[in-house]
């Protein structure tokens, strides 16, 4: 899977998981404070994306997420290492 795919699909659980307004996506924005996120909004965000990917999500790998780049790659790594497996 894409960078590109990747991005395009979380853009789209994100949009109607969060009811968040798409121009307020973008790579370099604040994804906690973008998507008003609080600690059920996270297990939600977790849950959105073991479902979506269907890789385990650890509570620990959000640590270094700030931006929705950061997510993006985070992703797209983990998606990456699980084709890998395969």
């Amino acid at each position: 899977m894409y960078t590109e795919e990747i991005v395009q699909k979380v853009n789209e659980f994100l949009i109607e998981e969060f009811e968040v307004d798409a121009d307020k996506i973008k790579p370099e924005a604040v994804l906690k404070e973008t998507l008003e996120l609080d600690s059920l909004d996270y297990v939600d965000l977790v849950v959105v994306i073991e479902s979506n990917f269907g890789f385990k999500v650890k509570s620990e790998d959000f640590a270094g997420i700030t931006t929705f780049e950061d997510f993006y790659n985070y992703i797209s790594q983990r998606v990456e290492h699980q084709l890998q497996e395969k």
